[in-house]
C-alpha cells in the first residue's frame, strides 16, 4: 500500500503500524507515532490498521542540549 511517512511517499507491506515500525527498523523505546493527525500509544500499534494513503508522523527522542 502506499503511505506516507514524515512527509516522504513509501510503499509499505505492512499492515498495521507495529508491522510498520519492525519494516522501518524503529527501536523499541523513544518513538512516537501519529497516524493522519493522532498520536497513537505503543500499546495499540498492534491493533492500528494501515489504511492506503495514511499520513503518518515518526517523532525519535533524542538527547542533547
Amino acid at each position: 500500500m502506499n503511505i506516507k511517512v514524515n512527509g516522504a511517499e513509501k510503499t509499505s507491506e505492512a499492515k498495521n503500524l507495529a508491522e510498520l515500525a519492525a519494516e522501518l527498523g524503529l527501536p523499541d523505546k523513544g518513538v512516537a507515532i501519529a497516524v493522519d493527525g493522532k498520536m497513537v500509544k505503543r500499546p495499540e500499534w498492534e491493533g492500528k490498521e494501515l489504511q492506503e494513503g495514511a499520513v503518518i508522523l515518526i517523532i525519535r527522542a533524542s538527547c542533547g542540549g
